[in-house]
Order: structure tokens, then sequence, then C-alpha cells
């Protein structure tokens, strides 16, 4: 009986530490995504807006959540002046987040 109970909790263990990392990859894809559309909006393109999606990615190992990467991003479309409101914002960042969950299940595949 014990070893069911084992195998069951090994298995419950891997699974979280399995979706865990997804979600890892996800955050840091949809943050790449974002920093692409930011850069867009800043008017950068090429190699300038591939260098900025991955400060957006670096953003967010400051702290966990998605709040370091939203201040930044605020911070650097406030500098340049462009007019877009943080609800705007917020939702990119979950609809870019679910792109990117789609996109690493598709590559799984």
């Amino acid at each position: 009986m014990t070893d069911g109970f084992e195998e069951r909790k090994r298995a419950y263990e891997e699974k979280f530490a399995h979706d865990q990392e997804l979600r890892f990859k996800a955050e840091a894809r949809r943050n790449r995504l974002l920093g692409l559309w930011v850069a867009e909006l800043l008017g950068l393109s090429g190699p300038e807006a591939e260098k900025y999606a991955e400060e957006v990615v670096m953003a967010d190992l400051e702290e966990p959540g998605d709040e370091d990467v939203f201040r930044k991003i605020r911070a650097d479309l406030d500098a340049k002046g462009v007019d877009i409101s943080d609800h705007r914002i917020r939702r990119r960042m979950e609809e870019l987040l679910i792109e990117a969950m789609e996109q690493i299940s598709r590559e799984a595949d």
C-alpha cells in the first residue's frame, strides 16, 4: 500500500515540476513576444527590437511575478511619450501568455 502512495506522490511531484518548467518557458516566451510588441510601439526594428525583447526577458528575473516586466515596459513607453493604458499593456501580457503557451504546446507535440 505504501508503494502505491509513494508512486502517486512521485508522479505528482514530477508533473508539478514539469508544469512549472512549462510555465517558466511560457513566461519567458511571452516576455520576448511582449518585448517585440513594445519595440514596435517604440519605433524599434531589426536588431534593436531583438535587443529590447531580450531586455524585457531579463527584467522578469528581478522579482517574482509580472510587475517587474510591467514597470519596465511602462517606464520605457512613458519615456518615449507613447500613449497606451496600463489596462492595454496588462491585457496584451495576458494575450501573449496564452499565445506562448499554445506555441510551446504545439512544439511539444
